[in-house]
């Protein structure tokens, strides 16, 4: 039985992490239950939660805290939302990238680097979400933040499939990448598959697996 505190519950691929915390909620009966660090539905991994208002709080410095990352780029196409939920169109591009063009091109994602954020993302505009405005056919800029690549490495790469690993610092989009690596290599690219497995000092395997809601 989950207690007060502070810890951290694998979300699985196809779950929100709003029903994840809803879930907590029922089975612990608090109210005061958040997260630090939303997992996008297609994504799975460490989700840090904090359940009572006394740990809650102490939410902030977690979010602040670096996070690791699996990512699955798949190139030779684009998405509307940046990852796999699309819709994807198939690019237009002369040539397959080699190794040695996928690795030249990884380093440039190094360090502190400007990214905008994805149009389908949880980001506040005016009080609504961009991923609200974005449905609605809403014309809006994002603008670019400063955000940081702590490490970056190449895990395995065939065409038109890519697999890193990467650590980053607060505020960093991992779909947002995918695309603007799929723009650098000129061929197009998205998020194709994403695992979390460590927040701060909350690793994979200290993540409780949580029995399936029955909802």
């Amino acid at each position: 039985m989950i207690q007060k505190g502070i810890f951290a519950v694998y979300k699985p691929k196809g779950v929100s992490s709003y029903a994840l915390i809803n879930q907590i909620k029922k089975q612990t009966g608090q109210e005061k239950v958040g997260h630090a660090g939303t997992l996008d539905p297609l994504a799975s991994g460490v989700l840090v939660v904090a359940v009572g208002r006394e740990f809650t709080r102490n939410l902030k410095k977690i979010v602040e805290a670096e996070k690791e990352y699996l990512a699955e780029i798949k190139l030779g196409a684009v998405s509307q939302t940046d990852d796999a939920e699309g819709p994807i169109v198939q690019s237009a591009f002369t040539n397959q990238p080699t190794l040695i063009e996928i690795k030249t091109t990884l380093k440039k994602f190094s360090g502190q680097i400007w990214q905008t954020q994805p149009r389908y993302s949880a980001i506040k505009l005016g009080g609504k979400r961009a991923y609200d405005l974005a449905r609605q056919g809403k014309k809006f800029n994002l603008g670019q933040r400063q955000v940081e690549i702590k490490s970056l490495e190449l895990l395995s790469y065939q065409w038109p499939d890519l697999k890193i690993k990467i650590t980053t610092g607060p505020g960093f989009y991992v779909r947002a990448l995918a695309r603007d690596l799929g723009e650098e290599l000129k061929t197009g690219g998205y998020l194709y598959g994403l695992e979390r497995i460590r927040v701060g000092q909350f690793g994979q395997d200290q993540a409780l697996v949580l029995p399936k809601s029955s909802n």
